[in-house]
């Protein structure tokens, strides 16, 4: 009988411990939950502004291409590569998806753009050349939103990984966020000829 009540108390008090530290862990000043929390946050805006701006190309393209299309209907390849691709942006369920496709839609693009070089016609078209220079300015909005995405996921992956907030990161489910990176394409030096 003794040794039951003595259990009780152990048992007791190790619940009361653990309440305790809890409590304690979770008001702490510094804790880190907070800036988890805000960082989580701010890394979720810079992800929206970059949406917006893959938006914002995915708009343009339609009338890209069609304006590719009528001058240069010989061109199917390039045309449907870059129409996939813009359907793959558009379904992307989570953000590495959307990179990985985004990735694939600038490649795809790229090569429009070497294509109309063939055509002068083309290239002297007022149409193509005001889609042209909104496909390239989206291109910088976009270029900015994937840095300032990648600058929100280093400062939350930061905080995330330190001790001790990686401790309740881990707790409350605060995962890594996936960078923006460049494709292996990009990376190769681009041939010219003349």
């Amino acid at each position: 009988m003794k040794h039951s009540k003595t259990t009780r108390t152990s048992a007791a008090l190790a619940w009361a411990g653990t309440i305790f530290g809890w409590i304690a862990l979770l008001t702490l000043p510094g804790c880190g939950y907070n800036t988890l929390v805000r960082q989580n946050e701010a890394v979720d805006s810079a992800w929206s502004e970059v949406q917006n701006q893959l938006q914002r190309r995915n708009d343009l393209i339609p009338n890209l291409v069609n304006t590719v299309k009528g001058f240069a209907q010989q061109e199917k390849d390039v045309l449907i590569k870059v129409t996939e691709a813009r359907s793959r942006v558009a379904g992307a369920g989570n953000p590495a998806e959307a990179m990985a496709a985004s990735n694939e839609l600038s490649s795809a693009l790229s090569r429009l753009l070497v294509v109309v070089e063939k055509y002068p016609e083309l290239k002297s078209d007022q149409n193509f050349l005001r889609l042209q220079d909104e496909l390239a300015g989206t291109e910088n909005r976009l270029a900015v939103a994937r840095m300032r995405y990648n600058e929100a996921a280093q400062t939350y992956n930061t905080t995330a990984k330190s001790f001790p907030t990686n401790l309740l990161g881990r707790l409350f489910g605060f995962g890594p966020r996936p960078y923006f990176e460049a494709p292996e394409s990009a990376k190769a030096v681009p041939e010219v000829k003349f």
